[in-house]
């Protein structure tokens, strides 16, 4: 009896282990570029128009409550992809939002946070979860709420991952209200490296491929956490505080 407990806790410590491999390595070189391409994230939003930057959390909200509706509706047509073929797909988008400067790279923002969504989802799928149900829906949109793959506190930000609740009708509306302003500075620093025109383009696929692998990797860390406090029958919050020690 007391090898096999041995053995549960040695597999709990490996996946934890494994999990925080994938939350560092969720801000790795590609990361690295982009912050040395563009500078830092508050110079990229000093870059976009007034009327954009003050529009930008409304912009977000609404991309968000599109993303939810569009994300799932592709599942019922289309199974879920490998992560690489997200990456690919994401960072097409970019290229063609960016090519026309800010006015395309505003009209492919929804596009690229339903995808954005929707490779969340994979990642729930791939850790036994449905993305259908009501509590994992929440899950998907928390992802979201992690610092963006150019924010400084990368690696440090867990919070995001003990936060449930009971999911109704208002309480998602809360939960895009609290997410939105976080996301849109994410994606602010996206639309202003795609504000140049052509340049945008390069810009754009670059920008999404970072944040696509980015939130797939961080998505990976969280429903993972969630699976191991199922089979191990280890509270989550203790979990989280297991793997804040690996960071």
């Amino acid at each position: 009896m007391q090898d096999v407990v041995l053995v549960e806790k040695l597999d709990v410590e490996a996946e934890l282990d494994r999990l925080a491999k994938y939350y560092r390595s969720a801000g790795g070189p590609g990361v690295k570029l982009l912050n040395s391409l563009g500078g830092s994230a508050e110079t990229l939003l000093d870059q976009l128009p007034d009327p954009v930057r003050q529009g930008l959390t409304g912009a977000t909200e609404q991309a968000l409550w599109f993303a939810m509706h569009a994300a799932e509706g592709s599942r019922r047509a289309v199974p879920d992809q490998q992560p690489w073929v997200n990456t690919a797909l994401t960072t097409a988008m970019g290229a063609a939002g960016g090519l026309g400067g800010m006015s395309t790279a505003l009209m492919e923002l929804p596009a690229t946070t339903a995808m954005l969504l929707r490779s969340i989802q994979g990642a729930a799928a791939r850790e036994g979860f449905d993305p259908s149900e009501d509590g994992v829906k929440f899950d998907c949109i928390q992802v979201l709420s992690a610092a963006g793959p150019m924010a400084n506190d990368d690696g440090a930000d867990l919070g995001f991952f003990s936060v449930r609740l009971t999911l109704t009708g208002p309480a998602m509306q809360r939960v895009v209200a609290a997410v939105a302003p976080r996301l849109s500075v994410v994606l602010g620093q996206k639309l202003a490296a795609q504000s140049v025109p052509v340049l945008g383009a390069i810009a754009g696929g670059g920008t999404n491929y970072v944040y696509t692998r980015y939130y797939q990797q961080i998505a990976r860390v969280h429903f993972g956490l969630r699976r191991l406090a199922i089979d191990a029958d280890i509270p989550h919050d203790d979990l989280v505080r297991r793997l804040t020690t690996r960071m």
